[in-house]
């Protein structure tokens, strides 16, 4: 097995790494080295490819306008 060394991370990603690694009951390290792993061993899909796909669990199906329904939760939240 081999060692990397990342340097310069920001204090930001520290942060929200130790986040994640705790939420996961993980060492910081073994957190990276998932994140690591599950990332570089995804095959690359194009951007394109990706929306199309999409697009294909979607098609043919149509779907409701929300607008209403946020209307009518503003106004109960507003009657509250």
């Amino acid at each position: 097995m081999s060692t990397l060394i990342i340097r310069n991370l920001d204090q930001e990603t520290i942060r929200n790494l130790k986040a994640r690694a705790k939420r996961h009951n993980l060492s910081l390290q073994v957190e990276a080295r998932l994140i690591l792993q599950d990332h570089a061993n995804r095959p690359d899909e194009p951007p394109l490819a990706i929306a199309e796909r999409w697009q294909g669990y979607f098609a043919g199906r149509t779907f409701s306008d929300s607008a209403e329904l946020v209307r009518e939760n503003r106004g109960a939240v507003a009657s509250a």
